[in-house]
């Protein structure tokens, strides 16, 4: 039996995954906590595996032939750690650095809270500078923000799903949110498997809100942890294709509101969307971007919905 099992999920990121597993080795060796490190490696081709086996050879490898998707490969990583009886996982970008005591702070604030499912980390960019790293379950208000210009004094508020600053200022208890940043999520292991962890029908984006909305419907608790810090460089596998990547994140997110909401929400938000990405897709003058508008457009339709038998 361990403490934690770290999953990782890594894609032509081995400049940042190197440093990533530096942090982590490390802060288990100061915090004592018992814990092993699994990496699913979703085909990457810029020598990822090979690294791995050279200067990490206690940590778990699982190279995938083909990319199967992030909430896929972490589901991996959580079968295999398995069998090594955890008391928690922690799912953790590898473009992160651990800071000394993160992981044994999101640790006790669960062992603490009986009714504490899972918990994240105040995050940091890596120049220091604060990044949101918990919001509300995303509705209308968000996706108003999203789509159009806003008073930039709002979007730092809880009309756009932000929580106060204030709260997470390190010397701050943690504080219940609806989900955190899927960079950092550390989960009951008990949790989890009731859970059956992330749902593997999204591809990438939205797969920690899906999760975090039925472990908040299965009636536990969610915190972020100001005490525990970690750096999060964001997105470095997602700027390799940014089209696909923001075609990516609204078939997600229509999926996410039909899976979540109701009808009436549905056809308001799919209205709201379609409206703006037509729109995109007529002025856009890069043809890789035009067509992911029109697909956009495509997945938010009702007639999306009808084929998904969600509507």
């Amino acid at each position: 039996m361990i403490d934690v099992a770290i999953i990782i999920v890594s894609w032509n990121v081995r400049n940042y995954l190197s440093d990533c597993l530096r942090s982590v080795a490390a802060d288990l060796r100061a915090s004592r906590l018992r814990g092993e490190i699994w990496v699913i490696d979703n085909a990457s081709t810029d020598g990822t595996v090979a690294l791995l086996e050279d200067l990490f050879p206690q940590v778990h490898v699982i190279a995938n032939q083909t990319n199967v998707g992030f909430g896929a490969a972490n589901n991996q990583g959580m079968r295999a750690a398995a069998a090594s009886r955890p008391r928690y996982y922690l799912f953790l970008n590898p473009d992160t650095l651990v800071r000394p005591g993160a992981i044994g702070r999101m640790a006790k604030c669960l062992d603490d809270r009986p009714k504490g499912g899972m918990a994240s980390a105040r995050l940091i960019f890596g120049d220091g500078r604060f990044q949101h790293s918990a919001f509300s379950f995303p509705g209308l208000g968000q996706l108003v923000f999203d789509l159009y210009a806003m008073p930039p004094r709002l979007y730092d508020s809880r009309l756009n799903g932000r929580y106060p600053r204030r709260l997470f200022q390190p010397n701050r208890q943690p504080f219940a949110v609806d989900h955190p940043l899927g960079a950092t999520m550390l989960v009951r292991a008990d949790v989890a498997e009731s859970t059956q962890g992330f749902d593997e029908s999204f591809h990438m984006y939205c797969e920690e809100i899906d999760w975090s909305w039925r472990v908040r419907e299965s009636g536990w608790e969610i915190y972020v942890v100001p005490e525990a810090e970690i750096v999060h460089y964001g997105g470095e596998s997602s700027r390799q294709i940014p089209a696909q990547s923001m075609l990516n994140l609204w078939e997600s997110r229509a999926q996410l509101y039909r899976k979540h909401h109701g009808p009436l929400k549905q056809r308001v938000a799919g209205w709201l969307v379609r409206r703006k990405m037509a729109r995109r897709a007529r002025l856009a003058q890069d043809p890789q971007l035009k067509n992911a508008y029109e697909r956009i457009v495509l997945a938010w339709s009702a007639d999306a919905a009808g084929r998904k038998g969600l509507a």
